[in-house]
């Protein structure tokens, strides 16, 4: 999405995720539920306390007026997953998918979360479309299967003593999310993971060089983790730099140069260069200029800083649709699928992921992690079906996507949508947006007005370019009617 987007299970485990996911949902609607068993289904979902937080625990803004949820029992009913939904009622709840306002091309399905088949699918499965940052669902679920949500991966300094003069060389890791400097600006998301910054490597490592009497490098830096090209070629020109920077193994705040400065053109030498600055105020000088390199196998570890976990960096990507940080997990899914971080290894390790969990690709085609690509087609009915893997007791690591997607009315990229729509829709819904010129999209779950949680996903690729806004908003209100609904 563009920025101007702006363990084998059992029936017991499936209704606790059911109860968690019902309490997750309507605790962004005002519903304060007096039980304690809620509130430990869900520590026990979130597995330890480093886990990101539950956006819809968010208490909604003072000026979001939100209808309280009736409840008739002091405890909250359990949501079922599994039970049948009624056809009719859940085409009636998407009848704004048949305004003309969202174009010539609407394909959509929608089907209970746990179970199987779909209430709804339009173009009977067979369609593709264009799926922009819902694409980014795809890619995190990928890389939590294959990394897992506790892996966290290290930007670090080895030195080789063999020469006249020590040589340092920073070594990336593929941190999406490593800083110029601690306690980096807020983002203004929900959940903001504490960052690894190179002034504190560099602060690190000085520690360690000056303990073994070093006090002067010839700096190197290793960008070799990544591989292939930096910028898809499908892209468009102008996405460099609104949209997403060169992606690099190696780089500072997602590439982005300083204020005042012009587009970062290797963002790896970038980092590098700040590095040095930092490791300079240390009392380590470095003579010559940095120069890419790779790192000697026999080099001694010197520093290191830690990035958030696979968990912490989806909580965030997909809440706020961060391009930058789904590309980076691409790669490192390629990596740990085939020791391949491009592109391609990449997109490789997304399709044997989904074919190995029974995910029928329909004729999906996808060439990036981020969504921006206008190349990439998706069918609906794949992104229901990763949504159903992701809520799957038998795949507790899945868990983090369901905990990252937006609360419609309250969080990330829905703070500000479903305000038209059915009221009840609000707090009900939580999804991932997606956007580019002509097309909008939207994949998530709901909790039905009868308890029942559904996964849906709407997609629009043919939408014209005066009528995006109405369109964006015909689709929130189709998405909001899945919470209204008795389905």
């Amino acid at each position: 999405m563009a920025k101007k987007d702006r363990e084998p299970g059992t029936r017991r485990g499936r209704r606790v995720l059911s109860g968690v996911l019902v309490v997750a949902l309507l605790a962004g609607g005002g519903v304060a539920w007096q039980t304690g068993a809620a509130e430990r289904w869900w520590h026990d979902l979130r597995a330890d306390a480093g886990t990101p937080a539950d956006p819809a625990a968010v208490a909604p803004p003072p000026e979001v007026d939100v209808p309280p949820v009736v409840v008739p029992d002091a405890l909250a009913p359990t949501a079922d997953g599994t039970a049948a939904l009624d056809a009719g009622a859940v085409e009636q709840a998407l009848s704004p998918l048949r305004s003309a306002a969202l174009g010539r091309h609407v394909i959509a399905a929608v089907g209970p979360l746990e179970g199987t088949g779909y209430a709804y699918e339009a173009a009977e499965g067979a369609g593709v479309a264009i799926p922009a940052s819902t694409t980014k669902l795809v890619t995190s679920t990928a890389a939590l299967f294959l990394l897992g949500p506790e892996h966290t991966f290290a930007t670090t300094t080895v030195l080789d003593a063999s020469g006249t003069t020590p040589r340092l060389v920073l070594v990336g890791g593929g941190d999406p999310l490593l800083a110029r400097e601690p306690n980096a600006a807020p983002t203004g998301a929900t959940y903001d993971p504490h960052r690894a910054d190179v002034r504190t490597l560099a602060k690190r490592t000085a520690r360690s060089l000056k303990a073994s009497g070093v006090t002067s490098v010839e700096l190197g830096f290793d960008d070799s983790l990544f591989t292939g090209p930096q910028v898809h070629p499908t892209w468009k020109p102008d996405y460099i730099p609104e949209e997403i920077n060169p992606v690099s193994a190696l780089w500072v705040d997602e590439g982005r140069a300083l204020p005042g400065q012009g587009p970062v053109a290797d963002p790896a030498l970038e980092a590098t260069t700040a590095f040095a600055q930092a490791l300079a105020r240390r009392g380590i000088a470095v003579t010559g200029n940095p120069t890419r390199t790779t790192a000697p196998a026999g080099a001694t570890e010197v520093g290191r800083v830690t990035s958030p976990t696979v968990a912490q960096i989806v909580q965030r990507l997909v809440e706020v649709s961060d391009n930058a940080a789904a590309e980076v997990l691409l790669r490192q899914a390629g990596i740990a699928d085939s020791g391949d971080g491009s592109f391609t290894g990449g997109q490789a390790a997304v399709e044997r992921v989904l074919t190995a969990n029974g995910i029928d690709l329909r004729g999906s085609v996808l060439h990036d992690g981020s969504g921006l690509s206008r190349a990439n087609r998706l069918a609906p009915g794949v992104l229901v079906d990763v949504l159903r893997l992701a809520a799957s007791a038998d795949h507790p690591q899945l868990r983090p996507l369901l905990a990252a997607l937006p609360v419609a009315g309250y969080t990330g990229s829905l703070t500000d949508r479903m305000d038209l729509g059915p009221a009840a829709g609000r707090g009900r819904v939580r999804a991932k947006t997606g956007t580019l010129t002509g097309v909008t999209s939207l994949a998530g779950i709901a909790i039905d007005a009868q308890g029942h949680l559904l996964a849906f996903a709407l997609m629009a690729d043919k939408v014209k370019k005066d009528k995006a806004l109405l369109a964006r908003t015909t689709m929130d209100s189709a998405a909001a009617g899945l919470g209204a609904c008795r389905c």
